[in-house]
């Protein structure tokens, strides 16, 4: 195939052609000021080629061959906006690590030997027998965390005050109920004498039971100003039992009744204590005869003197009078008669609560199963 490089067609380039670069002849020709091909001299007959003049760069834009390349530094300068070379820096540090180095100063340690690769049997294994282990310490500590609350719970309960006194109040509060009659009014009954009688510290004086009421509501067994205390704290019913003494010359009756809180048993003894009295006489029991006996005649009109005491959730009141049916009059005058009285009616009274509010051994749970535990 025939190439044509522009001159079979006078010297027109192609449409499109690309212009060569200045002074570099077109394709086909020979070099700048050297004859056509085929027409060069013999050989050693050949001009030399044009020299540039000394200093003068043999292409435009390149170096002389002695100065550094373009846009270098000259030999020896460090590169522009760096300090001489031995001179120490200004200006921010530059980072990286130079000529390749380590960043750090120590020595450096060659990486340690990689582990062979285990058979997959053996990781299989090391991996059950991890999960053994991690499944084992877990229950461990799921058994002794068990341990540690069974302990707790199946030890004993600790109670406040404010539980301890509600608790003592219950077992209070149900000796009424559970006890029978004879053991709250117990058929004799012992007690001091009075000061009067004080030239024999050793004697006492005995009560002896007559006959024991029917339960009976404190609306109908207490003097009207003592059943609005009474009700008020919830008196829920009145028991009550005849004494006389021992020459069967005083007649005592006694009446007990339990309300809910040891708190509202003081509260009304309390109440009824400092109520008006008239010569003795306060609101208190209705008097409890018994055909037959010593307190055969003793009604609510042969009262001579009264009083209350509490103790726990029980409140008793008593009242006291002559067994002849002698009707009320100033036993105040007679001080010895009336320490007589006295003693006999607290006697009684003291023992009564005695029984009712015996001590209640502290609360305590047995066991989780416990009702209340």
């Amino acid at each position: 195939m025939a190439r044509d490089y522009g001159d079979a067609h006078g010297g027109q380039q192609w449409p499109g052609a690309q212009q060569p670069y200045p002074g570099r002849p077109y394709p086909g020709q020979p070099p700048h000021g050297r004859p056509p091909y085929g027409q060069q001299p013999p050989y050693g007959q050949q001009p030399p080629y044009p020299q540039q003049p000394y200093g003068q760069p043999p292409y435009p834009g390149r170096p002389p061959q002695s100065g550094p390349p373009h846009g270098q530094p000259p030999n020896g300068q460090p590169p522009s906006g760096q300090p001489p070379y031995g001179q120490p820096q200004h200006g921010p540090p530059q980072y990286g690590p130079p000529n390749r180095q380590p960043w750090h100063n120590g020595p450096v340690f060659p990486e340690p030997p990689r582990e062979p690769s285990l058979h997959p049997d053996v990781r299989a294994r090391r991996r059950r027998r991890s999960i053994a282990w991690t499944l084992l310490g877990v229950g461990g500590i799921a058994f002794a965390l068990s341990a540690v609350g069974a302990a707790v719970q199946g030890g004993p309960r600790k109670f406040t005050a404010k539980e301890t006194q509600q608790i003592t109040d219950w077992e209070y509060g149900k000796r009424w109920r559970v006890l029978p009659a004879g053991s709250i009014f117990p058929a004799s009954v012992h007690y001091t004498a009075p000061e009067a009688l004080d030239d024999d510290p050793s004697l006492t004086l005995a009560a002896h039971r007559v006959g024991i009421a029917k339960q009976a509501s404190c609306a109908s067994a207490v003097d009207p100003s003592a059943v609005a205390v009474l009700n008020h704290d919830g008196c829920s019913a009145m028991l009550r039992a005849t004494y006389v003494d021992d020459t069967d010359s005083f007649v005592v009756t006694v009446g007990a009744v339990a309300l809910p809180t040891s708190a509202e048993a003081q509260t009304a003894a309390r109440t009824i204590g400092n109520a008006s009295h008239s010569g003795g006489l306060g609101a208190t029991v209705h008097a409890v005869s018994f055909k037959g006996t010593p307190a055969g005649q003793f009604t609510d009109k042969q009262r001579q003197l009264s009083g209350v005491t509490s103790r726990g959730t029980y409140v008793v009141l008593y009242t006291v009078g002559y067994a002849d049916s002698r009707p009320q009059q100033q036993v105040s005058k007679d001080s010895y008669t009336e320490a007589e009285m006295t003693s006999e009616a607290k006697g009684v009274a003291d023992d009564v609560l005695s029984t009712l509010a015996a001590p209640v051994p502290p609360p305590h749970c047995p066991s989780a199963e416990t009702p209340g535990c």
